[in-house]
């Protein structure tokens, strides 16, 4: 998998969103920039060639459940374009969090959802990523 120059900046935007968000609003227990390289974008991003193995050549609808501060959501989003990815949260601060990297990235296939997944109403989702589920799971639905 290789990115554009174009992705590329947009997640070293949204690593410099999470390093300054997380000073005030806790988002994440790791802080420095070269750690959120290693241990959350590089992560999320491993992600992304099962993804596109899952379903090729088409956007998918992916939900990722409890988004809290993006991960793996807004790193599958910049890395899939054609996809659409749908962050919901049940903490306030945390799709404030989201809503601000939407608006600062500019990501169009991206939406943001606060409120619990228990009472979301959606069409189906190709894939859904549950937060707190380690390993990190992905099912085709």
């Amino acid at each position: 998998m290789s990115l554009s120059n174009g992705q590329s900046d947009r997640l070293t935007e949204f690593a410099a969103l999470l390093v300054k968000w997380n000073r005030v609003h806790n988002l994440t227990a790791v802080e420095s920039p070269a750690d959120i390289l290693t241990h959350h974008l590089l992560d999320s991003l491993s992600i992304v060639p099962e993804l596109a193995r899952i379903g090729p050549g088409r956007g998918q609808r992916i939900l990722d459940v409890g988004a809290g501060g993006g991960l793996p959501g807004v790193p599958v989003a910049v890395a899939l374009p054609d996809s659409h990815v749908t962050l919901i949260d049940r903490v306030q601060k945390k799709t404030a969090f989201l809503q601000q990297v939407f608006l600062e990235l500019a990501l169009s296939n991206v939406a943001v959802v606060h409120g619990r997944v228990e009472e979301f109403r959606a069409p189906p989702f190709d894939v859904i990523n549950r937060a707190h589920r380690p390993p990190l799971e992905i099912r085709a639905l």
